[in-house]
């Protein structure tokens, strides 16, 4: 697929065909994923694969809010893999206090914005990317505070760990065109999010 073609069709997938996943797939999504920019080349984004039935099962019960049953989660719990995109703040503040990086003292207040997370959501990109590419769908979507522990429990995460968010893979059921508040907001022209020059309102 074309990469334009790959980039207008991007869009969160929120409920998927009965029907597995080609591991390979998946592979292939997180091998471009490892490609992702990584500041000081760091290499620090990991991610925690899903892919059978009562590993998922489990992540929707630690991550889920007991009876908070809704038509979102519904269709979220029928996607067959569940990617955790995880980084580590340490490991990126001890690469930064190496000799060809200086910054000795590991202060975090140094970063003008917290690229550990930055690289994670670039890293996630390329696999809703390769999703589309691969003729599936995704969705990537927050992991509540409050069940963060959890998370790391059920699945063994160490604590400077820290997930980013959650990524579902699947086939999608067939397009019925845009859901959640693309249906009910249209999408701004892309000229109007460009400044050139000097900011205007």
């Amino acid at each position: 697929m074309e990469l334009r073609e790959v980039v207008r069709r991007r869009r969160m997938v929120r409920r998927y065909a009965d029907r597995p996943v080609d591991p390979a797939l998946v592979d292939r999504a997180l091998e471009h994923a490892s490609r992702a920019p990584s500041a000081g080349f760091t290499q620090a984004v990991e991610f925690l694969v899903l892919d059978e039935r009562e590993q998922v099962a489990r992540f929707w019960d630690v991550t889920a809010d007991a009876g908070a049953e809704s038509s979102w989660l519904r269709g979220m719990r029928s996607a067959p893999v569940v990617v955790v995109p995880l980084t580590s703040r340490e490991a990126y503040l001890d690469r930064y206090a190496e000799a060809d990086k200086g910054w000795t003292d590991r202060d975090p207040g140094r970063w003008p914005v917290p690229f550990w997370y930055v690289d994670a959501g670039m890293a996630s990109l390329l696999v809703l990317q390769t999703a589309v590419d691969e003729g599936l769908g995704a969705c990537f979507f927050g992991i509540p505070p409050g069940r963060v522990a959890a998370l790391r429990e059920a699945f063994g995460v160490p604590g400077d760990r820290l997930p980013v968010g959650a990524i579902t893979l699947g086939h999608r059921l067939e397009d019925a065109g845009p859901a959640g508040s693309p249906s009910r907001r249209p999408r701004r022209p892309w000229q109007d999010l460009v400044h050139r020059g000097r900011w205007r309102r």
